[in-house]
């Protein structure tokens, strides 16, 4: 029992530095993939798609308040994710003005 409680405690640790990095990446919703834009937290595969979608209809996001036009995107969504996304481009482009 000992050693699995070990085993375990290795593994947390191992893995650890990779989950808190992981949350800490900026990802730009102007050059994302589906498969990135899934990982925003409330997102998900299906909104995600809705977010490509937009963009190639309506060309880049000037801000990322321009997420609130994406159909499923709520003020909620942006709140909780305003410090990963960005539109990239000169500094303060991640403004939510």
């Amino acid at each position: 029992m000992l050693f699995l409680r070990k085993l375990f405690l290795a593994l947390a640790l191992l893995v650890t530095p990779f989950v808190v990095s992981a949350d800490t990446d900026q990802i730009n919703i102007n050059t994302a993939d589906a498969a990135t834009l899934a990982t925003i937290e409330g997102v998900g595969e299906m909104k995600a798609a809705e977010i490509v979608s937009y963009r190639d209809q309506n060309g880049p996001f000037k801000s990322i308040n321009d997420l609130l036009n994406v159909k499923g995107i709520g003020e909620a969504i942006l709140e909780n994710n305003k410090d990963r996304l960005t539109v990239g481009g000169e500094e303060g482009s991640e403004s939510t003005d």
